[in-house]
């Protein structure tokens, strides 16, 4: 039984510290892919707070694809170039976006978002899947939520 569990009181950089442990610890040898973003899906809503959705989109035939997420029912497919993730996916860079309702193209799969944050996952140079964050609040997220999403990217470029 896994029970990684963020204590709440931390600052925001241990948080992170301790969400990338853990979903270094569920990943390792675990070759599916499915089972990895789900896993990482579930820890990044415990571990972070003022979500309304948290997940991932994969890199599929030229367009993202919903991939394993909590929250509500979200955007099945989304072209290159569209919306906070199809801008991070094809420019291969973290969108950190305040008020999803300036971001030129925003697609509101739940109108209750209000902020976003995208980070690629990249693997040999090229996107695979994206990681997306929403908040009800402007503004949730920071350059710290920046950093520690993009380390999670990284522990698992080779493992979705």
């Amino acid at each position: 039984m896994f029970d990684f569990r963020p204590d709440p009181d931390c600052p925001k950089p241990e948080a992170y510290r301790q969400l990338c442990d853990a979903a270094d610890a569920l990943t390792s040898g675990e070759p599916d892919a499915v089972a990895n973003m789900a896993n990482s899906a579930a820890l990044l809503w415990d571990f972070l707070p003022d979500l309304n959705w948290a997940g991932f989109y994969r890199l599929v035939d030229g367009e993202l694809v919903l991939g394993p997420f909590v929250g509500r029912p979200a955007c099945i497919r989304i072209p290159l170039g569209s919306g906070v993730c199809g801008v991070a996916a094809a420019k291969s860079e973290t969108q950190l976006v305040e008020d999803v309702h300036a971001f030129p193209g925003h697609i509101a799969c739940d109108g209750d978002t209000n902020s976003e944050l995208v980070v690629p996952v990249v693997r040999e140079g090229q996107v695979v899947a994206v990681i997306d964050l929403d908040s009800p609040k402007k503004a949730r997220f920071d350059h710290e939520d920046r950093a520690g999403i993009e380390k999670l990217a990284s522990i698992l470029s080779d493992r979705i």
